[in-house]
């Protein structure tokens, strides 16, 4: 993760997949108040212990040990749920043209249903720590707490949530997408190639595309426990799935989250997301952090050795996690 896109698109862009995400999650205005349905707590405690426990065992880079291992333990995670776990295994091509596995793991809860929902992160650490203050760090792998765990952790404690939950019948697709950071280094001479990103999702994409996957609106969650985060409207996902953005952040400031989610807008994001909506043709939203101080809207520890659990908000989690939990019980009956 990640390339920061500033670009001005004609207004018939902005068309595309607004009224597309089907009849249940409506626009939303803020000042109004929605009725909220009842729903479980997010514990953000058992994310911080999942994060935890994908960190300790190494960067998850592609074709590592510790990518291996960490892939076999998300895995047996969703399947002790009792979710329907699926892999895509592929090679894929890195900025370099060297070859690395990708792994795309897909759990399914209420797989028989054809109502769906996409929820999705990243697992795979970046490489290299290439934008760490120190240039002795640029060739060593990324812990990968926030910009990868955080991610997936989220996911896991709502699917434990959701797979207890009699009352939620709509079919939930979780989705954890490789070799994401692995795109063109710093030290490159040729960073224009926003094509060497978020390869996992672009396969998987292509490959929903081809199958006839639908489902009625997905949400990234990328980066979602850095301290001092906040994440704003980001770019793509109000070109693609502004009700989505409208309803979700809606739903964040009735909870009290309204810090975390400032109503302003972020950057253009190159991220899992794009092939999702511009491929796979499903509306999705990216939550993403944006900072306005300091060397990176991503976050002081982004792509650094600093990107550890130790810099984890359990609160940022809770925000993240609740919003969407409470997104899902109000419209995924």
């Amino acid at each position: 993760m990640k390339r920061t896109i500033f670009l001005i698109f004609s207004f018939s862009h902005f068309l595309i997949f607004l009224t597309s995400c089907g009849h249940k999650t409506q626009r939303a205005n803020t000042r109004d108040t929605i009725p909220m349905q009842p729903c479980p707590e997010f514990v953000a405690a058992n994310a911080m212990r999942c994060i935890k426990a994908q960190c300790d065992l190494g960067p998850r880079v592609p074709g590592t040990k510790a990518w291996h291992d960490c892939g076999d333990s998300i895995v047996a995670w969703f399947s002790a749920l009792g979710l329907r776990v699926e892999e895509q295994q592929t090679e894929v091509s890195l900025y370099d043209g060297s070859r690395v596995p990708c792994r795309n793991i897909i759990a399914r809860l209420n797989p028989t249903n054809h109502d769906r929902i996409l929820l999705c992160a990243h697992w795979d650490s970046r490489p290299w720590a290439d934008n760490d203050a120190d240039e002795r760090n640029h060739h060593t792998p990324v812990p990968a707490a926030n910009d990868g765990a955080s991610g997936v952790a989220v996911m896991l404690e709502l699917a434990r949530i959701l797979s207890l939950a009699d009352s939620i019948r709509t079919g939930i697709d979780f989705i954890c997408f490789d070799v994401e950071d692995a795109g063109t280094p710093q030290w490159s001479d040729d960073l224009s190639d926003a094509n060497s990103w978020c390869l996992g999702s672009t396969y998987w994409s292509e490959q929903a595309q081809a199958n006839g996957y639908q489902a009625r609106f997905g949400i990234l969650f990328d980066m979602v426990g850095g301290r001092g985060s906040t994440f704003s409207r980001e770019g793509y996902s109000l070109q693609y799935a502004q009700p989505v953005v409208d309803m979700l952040w809606h739903i964040a400031h009735q909870l009290g989250y309204g810090h975390f989610f400032p109503l302003s807008d972020g950057n253009y994001i190159t991220d899992d997301h794009l092939s999702v909506n511009q491929i796979a043709r499903v509306p999705c939203i990216d939550i993403v952090p944006y900072h306005t101080d300091g060397p990176s809207s991503f976050g002081p520890t982004w792509h650094t050795l600093q990107d550890t659990p130790e810099n984890i908000d359990p609160n940022v989690l809770e925000a993240v996690g609740q919003s969407v939990l409470q997104l899902i019980y109000n419209d995924g009956k």
